[in-house]
Order: structure tokens, then C-alpha cells, then sequence
């Protein structure tokens, strides 16, 4: 199986997601099911069958995380010498040449990306669009609405 960069912080959030489920919510289903059994007739019982439902998703996502730390290839963007080209971990402040906007985004793993807290996926169009370049450099990036060129501010290995 292909290996899936991580960074730093993103393995340590699904490190800490999966010990919530494990030490928490694993227990607390458990308990439900166990109160649920008690009222007899599971056949009709919702409680008991939103329990198991609940258990299936947990159970389900408990594999997911662990499949995915098991091939990441956690990658320390602090220790990354990149001579100023954008590498995965990155962040880089671009400029929308035509509007002048600016914005700023981390080159992350697919399953780190947070468009709010401005983490793009290394998948995403403008990543691929940024990959190997160094600052001052201009990217075309094509989207739905036509092709929008941005110029590379900086790029910072935090």
C-alpha cells in the first residue's frame, strides 16, 4: 500500500481521535448496549439498535484511523530545508493577481485539509499548481469559472 504524508500536527489529531474512541466512546456503547439488552425484547428495542448502529460507526472508524497511521509517512515540516520551493507541509501566502487578494494555506495530507483553518489538500488544484515552485513565481490554477493566476508571496516551512 502507497504510504500517506502526515504531518506532524495531523497524526497527532488522529492519535488523540482515536484514544477518544477507544477510552470514551468505545466504553460508554458498550454500556448502552449492556442497558438496552436489559429491557428485554431487542427485536423492537430502538435503543439497542441505535446502540449497535453507533458501535458499527465507531468500530468503523476506530480500523479507518488506525489503517491510516499505519501508512502514514509522518513528515516534521520544521526540519524540511525546501530552499524555498513549496514542498508538502508548506505554507504559502499567494496573491489572486487579478483582485489582489491574498491568502496563506498549508500543504497538508488529504485527511488534515481544513479550508477554514487554511490547510489544502496536496491533491487539491492549486497545491499541485504550487508544488516546485519558489516565491515570486506566477501559477495558473484552472477552476470551473476560467483560469485565475496567483504570484507566490512566500513560502514558510512552519
Amino acid at each position: 500500500m502507497n504510504k500517506v504524508p502526515l504531518t506532524v500536527a495531523g497524526a497527532e489529531k488522529l492519535r488523540q481521535e482515536l484514544e477518544e474512541l477507544k477510552s470514551v466512546v468505545r466504553p460508554r456503547i458498550i454500556k448502552a448496549i449492556a442497558e438496552a439488552r436489559e429491557h428485554g425484547d431487542l427485536k423492537e428495542n430502538a435503543e439497542y439498535h441505535a446502540a449497535r448502529e453507533q458501535q458499527s460507526f465507531t468500530e468503523g472508524r476506530i480500523a479507518d484511523i488506525e489503517g491510516k497511521l499505519s501508512n502514514a509517512e509522518i513528515i516534521d515540516v520544521t526540519k524540511i530545508d525546501g530552499n524555498g520551493k513549496v514542498v508538502f507541509g508548506a505554507t504559502v501566502e499567494i496573491e489572486n493577481i487579478e483582485t489582489e487578494e491574498v491568502v496563506s494555506y498549508q500543504l497538508v495530507g488529504e485527511d488534515e485539509a481544513d479550508i477554514k483553518e487554511g490547510r489544502i489538500s496536496i491533491g487539491s488544484p492549486i497545491a499541485r499548481a504550487l508544488i516546485g515552485k519558489l516565491e515570486e513565481d506566477v501559477i495558473t490554477v484552472k477552476t470551473p469559472s476560467g483560469e485565475i493566476e496567483y504570484e507566490i508571496i512566500s513560502v514558510k516551512y512552519i
